[in-house]
């Protein structure tokens, strides 16, 4: 199940599947990996020579969210840290830093209009670093927004417009065209939400609560319309019947020490208890580290799923 079996990755966070059947995955050194069939891999893309920094102690790379655009010719990656998001060309390499916003920026995901939609899930800033993330995900404070950047008649950036705010820690995003909807994980308010979106003005409305009592980190939609989340508190993958409404587990490994951790990791961001000595190996082995999100190929391809480890989870279908 581990993939690569020699490891070698640090934090993919998110990743994606490109045409040529490699994968591509976030990485805190380098900000890209690329990763061939037979599990060799490679730092790709030009991040740090448009400013993408890895220098701890002082500073630990903030590559994560990861996503194709619509067209699969570029990807866009975001900076947890240091609030950026980076468009790459994946086959290229060739790099450029698409935006820069106060906070640090979770996911991004681009419509076919050319907008791009980014969550933010805390007020951490560069000068704060992570700690100040990881303070949401404690106290699960209302830091976090879904925001939309619109594009000009050149195809460059604007000034990005803050869609829905005062969210408890804005995590992972899917997007559905076909049926207007966007998905959109409140991590720590234990949820996942749906809004009907008009994609010409970026309004939202008729928001449907599709899924409480869960911390869901990043969400996927595949070709059959249903809806993947990722739980990485209780190590499971959720599959959403958006048409129907139904759902079932299609991945966890939970020992009952986990589960009684995962329901302490509950408890606590009830009664406002600290709880991120819960985050602990304990709570994932003997998975490589937290699942976060996963690559799914298509028809009845391998699912890839991604996390804070050094490898991914390979899994047949």
């Amino acid at each position: 199940m581990v993939f690569p079996s020699n490891r070698g990755l640090t934090k993919p966070e998110d990743g994606v599947l490109l045409p040529g059947g490699s994968l591509l995955v976030s990485d805190a050194i380098s900000g890209l990996r690329r990763i061939d069939s037979d599990g060799a891999s490679r730092p790709f893309g030009e991040l740090a020579a448009t400013g993408y920094v890895h220098d701890p102690p002082a500073r630990e790379g903030g590559a994560n969210g990861l996503s194709l655009e619509p067209d699969a010719t570029h990807a866009l990656v975001t900076d947890i840290e240091l609030g950026r998001i980076y468009r790459v060309n994946v086959t290229t390499g060739a790099t450029e830093q698409v935006y820069q916003h106060r906070y640090g920026i979770n996911a991004a995901v681009r419509d076919s209009r050319g907008s791009i939609w980014f969550t933010q899930s805390a007020h951490n800033t560069a000068e704060t670093g992570l700690s100040a993330m990881w303070a949401a995900v404690d106290a699960g404070t209302a830091q976090g927004a879904l925001l939309r950047l619109p594009m000009s008649d050149d195809h460059r950036p604007r000034v990005a417009q803050i869609v829905l705010d005062s969210l408890r820690f804005a995590n992972g995003i899917a997007i559905d065209e076909k049926n207007g909807h966007l998905y959109l994980s409140e991590m720590m308010a234990g949820r996942v939400l749906r809004h009907r979106v008009d994609f010409a003005t970026g309004a939202l409305s008729e928001r449907t609560v599709v899924l409480e009592g869960h911390a869901i980190d990043n969400v996927e939609l595949d070709d059959e319309g249903n809806l993947w989340m990722v739980a990485p508190i209780s190590n499971e993958v959720i599959v959403l019947n958006t048409a129907t409404g139904t759902r079932h587990s299609a991945f966890a490994v939970q020992t009952p020490a986990q589960m009684e951790r995962a329901a302490e990791f509950s408890r606590r961001g009830g009664t406002g208890e600290t709880r991120l000595e819960l985050l602990s190996p304990e709570a994932w082995a003997p998975l490589p580290g937290f699942i976060t999100g996963l690559i799914l190929s298509p028809g009845r391809g391998p699912i890839y799923l991604t996390g804070l480890g050094d490898a991914l989870i390979r899994l047949e279908r």
